[in-house]
């Protein structure tokens, strides 16, 4: 994995030492909050309901073990003794106290990390697919790519107050698991008719208030002009984006408003003054990034292992899962292992720090020391012989990590909501925690496939409701938390915005509702046609009438009963 510079060391350095001053002169009375609020922003501290919580880059979702073991040391040192992995590939501790946060920044910086443009109207992390360098269908390893393009952002001085936050996804693979449509730029690896390799660029994605699938500027770029041309985008945005109103100041409203034509043809007049400059990237350069990515001292292994088909056959929980939890690899002999945030009982997303610790010490002991964060919230040993899946499969499931729901209902995607984020207008948890138990049945879940259930708690999609195949949406409603349902949401290669089905639901309304709309997929589906696909051929039209046809019943904290 990709290796600070003596240039990355400079910079985080200085920067933790400059933040260092701006707490003390905070904590000392110099600046007052409204001072200070850009400066901690800038360094991925946030104010939210309780405390300060700290948002820590992950790029493109990859970590060390000793990256991890810092997480472990974080979480135990300075905050509640767990951490939250986010949508964003990041993680979040949700309980920091301002004065130690100068010692974190330099523990991160300790690790070859920190918390830069974690926040602010500049360009965010850059996100990427959990499997690249390993994925069957990989078309080119996107991760020299993505390092180039963090190294070029990263206090890019064009690009540090823009109208808006920032995004971009790239993808690698055939299969789009980056969701890079519904990124302010998706980069999407393609081949074109003389097999060259370059990228389809989609501009103006993204969920929050508006969401919208982006659009394709261009339908191929070739590599060596990947960031001359996300330069000219960058510009058009920057020059035209709306700065009055926060609501409308992201590039895909600046997108909507001029067209799409005429988007593409003031980045195209803007990229011929930028084009074969100083930003084309040479072979060179991509050498040099791709060589901290190479492949690890792989074993000749046969394709499938005895021991493991044996248990399978025997053992219904490791086969279902080997099923649902270990992943397809490009290398004979070897696997990729999801190991699941999503068990009952505990936050989507969250990790204690003994189980944030075991994982670094399993990414040691069976993926050379390396581990990704996926955008559903899970860790993923990317590396892992199939003749270690026993033994993983043993440690990670007396640990609570081993749960085979991967894209099943309580895989769910879950923002922190209202129990931490002062933007929230309801809580997320709890309702996330209420499904979970309802449903908390795998031959049951297994029965009905492969189904993406997402929780917002507000309208910034940070649960990305907007793209589950169920997507609920927390709003407030004269001061009362409710939900809203949608259904047809869908990331990948056929990219959906979900339908809000109708009026709201009180939150312990939630489970039933959900139990109503898999009774009309199970009666409607045709064979083992997936939750998304009986959606996408019969409409919303039945789900809403069976949802809506009895009251559901509201049990109120009097006691009192009554029906929406």
């Amino acid at each position: 994995m990709y290796r600070y510079d003596q240039y990355d060391f400079q910079i985080v350095k200085e920067r933790a030492a400059q933040y260092r001053d701006q707490v003390r002169r905070r904590l000392s009375g110099e600046l007052s909050e409204d001072e200070f609020r850009p400066l901690r922003l800038q360094n991925g501290l946030y104010m939210q309901r309780h405390a300060y919580m700290l948002r820590i880059a992950v790029p493109y979702g990859l970590l060390s073990s000793a990256q991890m073991r810092m997480f472990a040391h974080i979480a135990r040192e300075h905050d509640r003794n767990y951490g939250h992995f986010t949508t964003r590939q990041n993680i979040q501790f949700n309980w920091i106290e301002l004065e130690e946060t100068p010692d974190i920044l330099d523990k991160l910086a300790s690790v070859e990390m920190h918390a830069i443009q974690t926040s602010g109207n500049c360009i965010r992390n850059i996100t990427s697919d959990e499997y690249c360098g390993i994925a069957p269908d990989e078309i080119v390893d996107p991760r020299p790519f993505a390092e180039i393009l963090r190294e070029w952002s990263t206090f890019h001085p064009e690009f540090a107050y823009l109208p808006r936050k920032f995004k971009i996804a790239i993808n690698g693979s055939v299969e789009d698991r980056a969701a890079t449509a519904l990124h302010d730029i998706g980069l999407h690896a393609v081949k074109n008719e003389q097999g060259e390799v370059g990228f389809k660029v989609l501009v103006g994605g993204g969920m929050g208030r508006t969401p919208i699938l982006g659009s394709v500027i261009r339908e191929f770029l070739p590599w060596q002009h990947l960031l001359s041309y996300i330069e000219a985008i960058m510009r058009v945005y920057n020059q035209h984006g709306r700065r009055d109103n926060i609501y409308k100041a992201r590039i895909k409203i600046l997108v909507k408003a001029i067209g799409i034509e005429e988007f593409q043809r003031q980045t195209e007049e803007e990229w011929q003054d930028l084009k074969n400059g100083p930003s084309t990237i040479p072979q060179e350069e991509v050498d040099r990034v791709a060589a901290y990515f190479a492949p690890p001292n792989y074993e000749s292994l046969p394709a499938t292992d005895a021991a493991v088909e044996q248990l399978k056959a025997e053992d219904k929980a490791f086969a279902n899962w080997i099923k649902r939890n270990v992943k397809g690899h490009k290398t004979p002999g070897y696997k990729a292992v999801v190991l699941s945030l999503k068990k009952t009982g505990v936050p989507p997303g969250d990790a204690t720090d003994d189980q944030i610790e075991l994982v670094a010490d399993l990414a040691d002991r069976y993926s050379f020391g390396e581990l990704r964060v996926t955008h559903e919230q899970n860790l993923v040993l990317a590396d892992v012989k199939q003749s270690d899946l026993i033994a993983l499969w043993k440690e990670a499931k007396a640990n609570g990590l081993a749960t085979p729901n991967i894209g099943l209902l309580t895989d769910i995607i879950c923002c922190p909501g209202g129990d931490f984020c002062s933007l929230a207008n309801a809580k997320s948890i709890p309702i996330a925690a209420d499904i979970a138990e309802r449903f908390d049945n795998l031959d049951f879940q297994h029965d009905i496939g492969e189904i993406e259930l997402n929780i917002s708690g507000c309208i910034n999609s940070c649960g990305h409701h907007h793209i589950g195949h169920i997507g609920i949406l927390g709003v407030d409603k004269d001061g009362s938390e409710w939900y809203q349902v949608s259904i047809g949401g869908s990331q990948g290669n056929e990219s959906s915005i979900g339908k809000i089905i109708g009026p709201s639901f009180a939150a312990n309304q939630m489970p039933e509702v959900i139990d109503r709309l898999l009774q009309v997929y199970l009666r409607d589906r045709i064979e083992d046609e997936r939750f998304i696909d009986t959606a996408r051929r019969i409409g919303i039209a039945p789900f809403k009438e069976h949802v809506y046809a009895t009251p559901i019943k509201i049990a109120h904290p009097a006691g009192e009963d009554a029906y929406a």
